[in-house]
């Protein structure tokens, strides 16, 4: 963390340019977890520009300026999870599509993609992998923007590791295969 604390204070007391300030050194964290839940550049804009505001309306409620970090990024992923909740994107494709990609070996990708493994976790599973792995926070920090137990985060983590194992060794049996 290269702010200080006493701009989170500042940003409490109703600093508008110390919030501005701390939005900024987030902002690269934030459009980067937005984009792995919304996976499309709009919606993810969308969701750090809510968060923001959100997090504008309550900053007041700070209770520890060390974890403003966890306490925007719990709001961030709150506010994804409500947009993905109002979009339900599914689309079903007709059958004869179906049976087209089916019959014709389509395949999408030539390469074993981690990111889009990832994509096929559960929210629970995805939201530990990439807090713990790509942004390297500890499991007790994790716990609190989750709002779960710390072993629920490790049996998560475990469990997520275990799927991606599978899916990436099934995505790469497949390859060799075609």
């Amino acid at each position: 963390m290269t702010y200080s604390i006493q701009l989170v204070h500042a940003a409490i007391a109703g600093d508008e340019h110390a919030f501005e300030q701390l939005i900024i050194h987030e902002s690269n964290k934030l459009y980067k977890i937005a984009y792995l839940h919304m996976q499309n550049k709009e919606d993810a804009l969308d969701v750090v520009q809510e968060a923001t505001f959100q997090a504008f309306l309550s900053i007041h409620q700070v209770k520890e300026p060390v974890y403003f970090s966890t306490w925007l990024v719990k709001i961030l992923i709150t506010t994804a999870y409500k947009m993905l909740g109002k979009q339900k994107r599914t689309i079903q494709l007709p059958d004869e599509t179906i049976q087209y990609i089916l019959e014709s070996h389509y395949v999408v990708s030539d390469s074993i993609d981690l990111s889009h493994a990832i994509e096929h976790l559960s929210p629970d599973y995805r939201n530990c992998i990439t807090l713990y792995y790509y942004y390297d926070l500890p499991i007790k920090t994790i716990s609190l923007v989750l709002e779960k137990p710390a072993s629920t985060v490790k049996t998560h983590l475990r469990r997520a590791k275990v799927e991606l194992k599978d899916l990436l060794k099934e995505e790469y049996h497949a390859k060799r295969l075609i």
